[in-house]
């Protein structure tokens, strides 16, 4: 946070800052303008030591007196820095942003029983390059041109997409048709899946292809096994087609003869001696 031009309900939100002492620090930049160091900010009332502490490596001084304000490097490790500098006789505007002579420091080197090496090395990263953001890369799905509402998609089109919800039965992904489509749990894999949230979640960019639309329920069969073919009836297929398409139940109408067969009751002992009795002639 720039604390020169931040809002009292933004400086709240940093570690270790109240909403008093949020109010405290704008009212002390009103009336004496702009701080000129980290330091300067224990003139505010109420900001005392251990606030300061927590507070202080979350808040930025650009332009200031110190470059070092305007880094992640915290004042407790000034003095890491100064003895860096004075080591390789340089000065620390030469050495802020200077990879070469950056990458050339040994961190073990500077090392001691306040900074271990895995402190000293993010400092040395932070000097590389000062206020940079320490998250990874954000990464997004790029949806397929031509590809924007549900009519648009077509059997078998292998697509980019986001994974918007994980449940017991499988994923849903976003394909950039204003509907997601739905990865169940047996396609999300070429192994055996117990548990969807063990191969995807939330957020994750995914390969998906498709496998069916139903347009008309907007509902879109997705698999993210890209070996997998498409049923031949799918996009834009009538219900009596895909409920006697191979591999798919089919209607109660059809079932009927089956089912009643199936329920006719087995043939007992007694019934099996009558019949044989009657075939040969008694």
């Amino acid at each position: 946070v720039d604390v020169n031009t931040a809002s009292a309900p933004l400086l709240a939100r940093v570690s270790g800052l109240s909403s008093t002492v949020a109010e405290g620090i704008v009212s002390y930049r009103d009336s004496n303008g702009a701080f000129q160091t980290r330091a300067d900010l224990r003139s505010v009332p109420r900001l005392g030591d251990k606030t300061f502490e927590q507070a202080a490596g979350f808040l930025r001084i650009m332009n200031g007196k110190d470059p070092l304000d305007a880094s992640a490097v915290h004042p407790e490790s000034y003095p890491l820095v100064e003895k860096i500098l004075k080591d390789i006789k340089k000065g620390v505007k030469e050495v802020i942003g200077d990879a070469t002579i950056l990458k050339g420091l040994s961190p073990e080197k500077y090392a001691d029983e306040k900074f271990g090496v895995p402190t000293v090395t993010d400092i040395i990263k932070e000097l590389e390059k000062p206020g940079r953001d320490p998250r990874p890369e954000f990464t997004t799905a790029i949806f397929k041109d031509g590809v924007e509402k549900i009519s648009d998609l077509k059997a078998d089109m292998i697509l980019e997409g986001v994974v918007t919800n994980v449940a017991a039965f499988g994923a849903f992904v976003d394909i950039g048709v204003h509907q997601d489509g739905l990865v169940h749990i047996s396609a999300l894999a070429n192994t055996f899946v117990k548990d969807p949230h063990t191969v995807v979640k939330a957020g994750q960019v995914v390969k998906v292809k498709v496998l069916e639309v139903d347009e008309k329920r907007k509902r879109i069969a997705l698999t993210m096994r890209l070996s997998d073919e498409a049923p031949k009836v799918s996009v834009g297929a009538k219900p009596e087609q895909r409920a006697n398409r191979p591999g798919t139940p089919r209607t109660p109408e059809a079932r009927r003869p089956q089912e009643d067969r199936r329920s006719a009751p087995p043939m007992n002992n007694a019934m099996a001696d009558a019949l044989r009795k009657l075939k040969g002639g008694g």
